[in-house]
């Protein structure tokens, strides 16, 4: 049992398969969003692919993938661009699609006319033309339509149709148990009813300079000359039969291509010769090829039962991928006496050069090889191990002692190499004409992965955790003097450190330097730094080849310097293809020269050639494929692509879609834009093809697209015109309005300023009549005041005069009082005189009298007083309304006793019930209420 295991291990070790196959794009359905199988491709002439697929019609532009859905949800069988129309056939259904102006495509039926004359369960399975006719085949009719008068023919068959097949000159169909036809004026012709072409299934059908080549599903190529049908054999017979042939395609240049169900595609010259045998296990998505499409750039496109791939059948790039895992990543290269050697992770592997052999590993050389070197008619191999020696394809281990990095040539001894060792440097030197470790040098120990030495012995060794190391080797290459360590500059990563044209360069993320062999520093090469600007970074590592080439690499590009022919100058040259693509190892990238043009350049899963004699590309056009347009937070809209654009000032948002239609895997399209009227500088070179612009002002604008193409900038320029235009409120039209509102406006203002200026002039002069009025009012009231000041001093005057008048009477009466009584005292037999006397004192001191004169100088002074009064209490005497005269001028009740002629508790008795009439509070004077009155 272990035998056995040992000799599986053998033979997967030993043989490994070979063949350089062309780059390969692969599309999975989850790239192109839809289903897994497609039946039949095409091309527009703008050189837009379209597949039928499973769920619908795809569109693919060269970068973006667009599915239009079956027009009855069923599956798409067949597709053929004619012209402008992309015509499709599926279940019971069958019409075109044409471009919209806004890049579109929109269904129009060819077939719902038809449905009362089509057969129930039809399925349209192809699609050729012919002048200008168009062909829809289903299996059990041909139905040809005249492009130009819209008609139909129909052509019936007795039994199924297995296929149609379409050639330069002629439209050809096979029937069940009939034979091969042929169309001819509208009508089934029969070409031959061999028995060879009853009972084989044919795939297709070829024109010859003799007749024609006819393809079957399991018995290979027929020709059939006349009545003769003859076998035409290929090297690829006995794989094809086994394959079931399911399409097939005559190219271009002659060659064919087979499509089988389970072992991919086979690629054939005109004589039968195979070329390539691509399979899954080779690159293929899939080893089932449902169709086979030419594209205008002899690009082979494959629709398989899982997705879609585009083979570059004449790109300058061959490549050779491992997806087993077996051959590993490709290290090191190199081609000796006629054979390709590679190092990989997993050991050296060898096969000889341009031919279809499988890679053959070496015994004894598992493990990581890091690299290749020939001296002298020996090939050396620096391995994880050791050194070993290449004889006879064979290793021979002669250093084991440490892992080996490289190897350098010493200056002036042609038996002696240096090598670089995980531990140090040591020598190999050449004894009776073999190989043998020497010895190593002592008092360096660092890992020497990148090294140089200079015809004086000086060594410089480039350390990507340590930095750069300068030491001096003795004659005997024994020994290093104290070493310098070099602070600028600087350590870096994936940096890496190379002699070219006799000088030193040493390159990490900041630039190139190179060394000034006088002063022993270091200084920046400003064109070869070049390439590390605009963060195109990606690793130092320098590689120089046979021809005297600096190779480098960068994030987009692979870079080569060569010495101009007239004078010292690097020449700088560039191969557009990305790391992206080249899955190198970054740090480890590498490439030899296998012969003066072709070059190989390993990768993680195997390696890629190419040709530099033959990278010359196709001119192509950008095109603007679409523009969507759309308002905040709303769906969009696309907009015309053929007119220039007008848009409402809130579809403001705009998303460009540009592209160019070029299919080749290794290298891709860059784009620059401006948007004229808001961003009139272009922008950097990018590979996306969608920008967007948000918020976009009113205006009017230009949005320009270029695009770079195998480093080359394209001629023709994608150009889209629009404008968006101004709010209702913002138009001319309302500018103009404005200004006549504002004109009207002013017009109002100034007249209402003037109203209002002439308002306040009539209101100034009412007010200043106003205030002269008042001032008049004023003088008056204080002319009146004088007068009223000066009547009240009169009725002071009076009062005064009246109370000096009463309080006279009052004396009177009292003097006369007073004499009665003194009269009355004498003898009362006195005279008849004093009688008469005391009757004349009575008559003088009458109160009546007395009343009558007061009153009347009363009334006189203070108008009205006692009428008011009266009015307020009409209960009150006369006696009453004479008390209250009295009290209103102030008397008080010892001074009116006198006047009423009684006693002063009498008086306070009628002062207590005049209160009583009046009906005043208790808290309430009657003087100051007859006051107040």
């Amino acid at each position: 049992m272990k035998t056995k295991y040992t000799l599986l291990l053998f033979f997967i070790f030993s043989v490994i398969f070979s063949q350089e196959l062309p780059p390969i794009l692969k599309y999975a359905p989850s790239l192109y969003g839809a289903g897994n199988q497609n039946w039949m491709i095409s091309q527009s002439q703008n050189q837009f692919i379209y597949a039928a697929n499973n769920v619908g019609l795809l569109e693919f532009n060269g970068s973006n993938w667009q599915l239009y859905p079956s027009p009855n949800e069923t599956i798409i069988r067949s597709v053929k661009v004619i012209n402008n129309r992309i015509y499709t056939g599926c279940y019971m259904e069958f019409g075109f699609w044409t471009r919209q102006t806004n890049g579109r495509l929109h269904y129009t039926s060819l077939s719902k006319g038809l449905k009362k004359q089509m057969l129930n369960d039809e399925n349209f399975w192809n699609i050729l033309n012919y002048d200008q006719w168009v062909i829809f085949q289903s299996l059990n009719r041909i139905y040809i339509y005249d492009s130009k008068t819209e008609a139909f023919k129909i052509i019936e068959t007795k039994s199924f149709i297995t296929k149609s097949y379409g050639t330069d000159n002629s439209i050809f169909f096979q029937t069940v148990g009939e034979g091969l036809f042929e169309l001819e004026r509208g009508k089934a012709h029969l070409v031959s009813d061999n028995p060879i072409l009853i009972k084989n299934r044919i795939i297709n059908v070829f024109e010859i300079n003799d007749g024609l080549l006819v393809q079957t599903q399991l018995n290979g190529f027929y020709k059939v000359v006349g009545n003769s049908v003859s076998k035409f054999t290929t090297e690829a017979d006995s794989q094809i039969e086994t394959s079931s042939v399911y399409s097939s395609l005559i190219l271009s240049d002659g060659r064919y291509a087979i499509g089988t169900v389970s072992n991919g595609v086979f690629i054939l010259s005109k004589e039968g010769k195979l070329l390539y045998h691509i399979s899954q296990n080779k690159g293929l998505s899939n080893n089932t090829a449902l169709s086979l499409f030419e594209d205008v750039d002899e690009n082979l496109w494959v629709g398989l039962d899982n997705g879609i791939n585009c083979i570059n059948l004449h790109s300058p790039i061959k490549s050779l991928t491992d997806d087993t895992g077996v051959l590993g990543t490709v290290y090191a290269s190199i081609l000796f006496n006629g054979n390709l050697y590679i190092g990989t992770n997993q050991g050296l592997f060898y096969k000889k050069f341009n031919s279809k052999e499988e890679f053959k590993f070496i015994n004894g050389t598992k493990g990581q090889v890091w690299s290749l070197f020939e001296y002298k008619g020996a090939l050396f191999c620096g391995h994880d191990s050791g050194t070993f020696l290449i004889e006879n394809v064979t290793a021979k281990s002669i250093f084991s002692s440490s892992g080996t990095w490289k190897f350098e040539k010493v200056p002036h001894h042609d038996n002696l190499l240096l090598q670089g060792n995980y531990y140090g440097i040591s020598v190999l030197e050449k004894v009776n004409n073999q190989w043998i470790f020497r010895n190593k040098i002592k008092g360096f120990d660092y890992s020497s992965r990148f090294f140089e030495i200079t015809n004086t012995l000086e060594v410089y060794v480039s350390h990507e955790n340590q930095g750069i190391f300068r030491f001096q080797l003795n004659k005997e290459l024994q020994e290093a003097s104290p070493f310098f360590s070099y602070k600028s500059p600087k350590k870096g990563k994936n940096s890496s450190l190379i002699q070219f044209n006799n000088v030193i360069y040493y390159a990490y993320k900041e630039g190139i330097y190179k060394l000034n062999p006088k002063t022993k520093q270091f200084e920046k090469d400003n064109l070869l730094s070049s390439v590390f600007e605009k963060d195109e970074y990606t690793s130092g590592k320098l590689i120089v080849d046979n021809s005297n080439k600096i190779w480098l690499f960068s994030k987009n590009y692979i870079h080569y310097f060569s010495l101009s022919k007239l004078s010292n100058q690097l020449k700088k040259n560039v191969i557009p293809i990305p790391a992206s693509l080249t899955n190198s190892m970054l740090g480890f990238e590498n490439i030899s020269q296998i012969s003066n043009s072709v070059y190989l350049i390993g990768t993680t899963d195997g390696f890629y050639m190419i040709d530099l004699n033959d990278s010359s590309y196709k001119s192509y056009t950008v095109s603007i494929n679409s523009v969507s347009i759309n308002k905040q937070n709303e769906s969009p809209i696309y907009g015309n692509l053929i007119d220039e654009g007008t848009f409402e000032h809130n579809f403001n948002n705009f998303t460009f879609n540009y592209s160019i239609p070029e299919y080749n895997k290794y290298i891709n399209a860059e784009y620059q834009y401006s948007l004229e009227g808001f961003q009139e500088d272009w922008s950097e070179w990018s590979t996306k093809t969608v920008v967007n612009f948000k918020n976009l002002s009113p205006g009017d604008y230009t949005f320009k697209v270029r695009a770079k193409f195998a480093n080359s900038i394209l001629k023709e320029v994608g150009v889209y015109h629009f404008t968006i235009l101004k709010p209702w409120y913002s138009t001319n039209f309302a500018v103009f309005i404005y200004f006549i509102l504002f004109l009207i406006m002013a017009h109002f203002i100034n007249k209402a300023y003037l109203n209002y200026y002439r308002k306040q002039r009539e209101k100034l002069i009412e007010e200043n009549n106003l205030l002269l009025e008042i001032q008049e009012l004023e003088n008056e009231q204080k002319l009146m005041k004088l007068r009223n000041e000066q009547l009240s001093q009169d009725v002071d005057l009076k009062n005064k005069e009246l109370a000096v008048s009463t309080m006279s009477l009052n004396s009177k009466n009292e003097l006369l009082a007073f004499i009665k009584e003194d009269l009355k005292k004498s003898p009362e037999n006195g005279n008849i005189n004093l009688k008469s006397v005391i009757s004349t004192i009575n008559k003088n001191i009458s109160e009546e009298d007395s009343w009558s004169v007061f009153k009347e100088a009363f009334d006189s002074a203070d108008k009205d007083f006692l009428k008011r009064i009266k009015l307020l209490h009409p209960s009150l005497t006369p006696n009453d309304l004479r008390l209250c005269a009295y009290l209103r001028l102030n008397l008080s009740s010892k001074e009116v006793a006198p006047l009423f002629n009684i006693s002063v508790r009498s008086v306070e008795i009628k002062r207590y019930r005049l209160r009583k009439k009046m009906d005043l509070l208790h808290d309430q004077g009657l003087v100051e209420y007859i006051m107040e009155v």
